[in-house]
């Protein structure tokens, strides 16, 4: 599936300082977009759990080895990703969709939902490889990073980018994109192998990133709500 503008994202891990500024106010920004405002005014984002369309995972291994002459010498290592949608160009959640909600918006490719074709079966979150779609389970209806779309009709940023104190995210079209940042680094771990959807994002990796699939590390922070 092609596009004649495509959107995207560019990361840069070598900046990412794990503050997950871009995670809260991207949730920050979903009350009263998902809900009415009087649904969540007095509990706030805590009355959405598990929704979570930008996530900031820390990603770390590595072990120290003791020498005969009692040095030591270590591999350890450590660094961040942010993870939201990457508004693939075969993306998996719209090919899993039974009903046509999930769809690939024509003018400049994000995937969004129809959430009144929505029947909140899951099946696009347990085919996207980077947990995007998210369901509101009060509301049943499968919701995700729609690109913020409403603040590029003003001519803004994605909140996520905007709000980065590192500027380590970036968005637009991918043209835009690869002229300023080039074709980047290609995933590391915790990420999934590009060949899956083709995802729009350009990484550019921290020193010590591990290659896709690596299993010398994991995912140390939980899950936030």
């Amino acid at each position: 599936m092609t596009q004649e503008t495509q959107l995207g994202f560019y990361f840069d891990s070598s900046k990412c300082t794990g503050c997950k500024t871009c995670h809260i106010a991207c949730k920050d920004r979903m009350v009263g977009k998902t809900r009415s405002k009087d649904d969540v005014t007095n509990q706030g984002v805590s009355a959405m759990p598990g929704m979570l369309w930008r996530r900031v995972y820390e990603y770390g291994g590595g072990s120290w080895d003791q020498n005969g002459d009692e040095s030591y010498n270590q591999n350890v290592f450590a660094y961040y990703a942010s993870v939201g949608c990457n508004h693939c160009n075969e993306p998996a959640c719209v090919k899993a969709c039974p009903t046509g909600a999930m769809h690939k918006r024509k003018e400049d490719g994000l995937v969004l939902v129809q959430e009144s074709l929505c029947i909140g079966c899951e099946s696009c979150s347990r085919a996207c490889p980077y947990d995007a779609p998210q369901i509101d389970i009060e509301r049943k209806v499968m919701t995700k990073c729609d690109g913020c779309f409403d603040r590029l009709a003003e001519g803004k940023k994605p909140i996520c980018v905007e709000s980065c104190p590192l500027r380590a995210l970036d968005f637009d079209t991918m043209e835009n994109l690869r002229a300023k940042y080039g074709n980047g680094d290609g995933h590391f771990a915790p990420l999934p192998s590009e060949s899956i959807t083709s995802p729009n994002l350009i990484v550019k990796a921290s020193k010590k990133a591990q290659p896709v699939g690596a299993s010398t590390g994991r995912i140390l922070n939980v899950r936030e709500v």
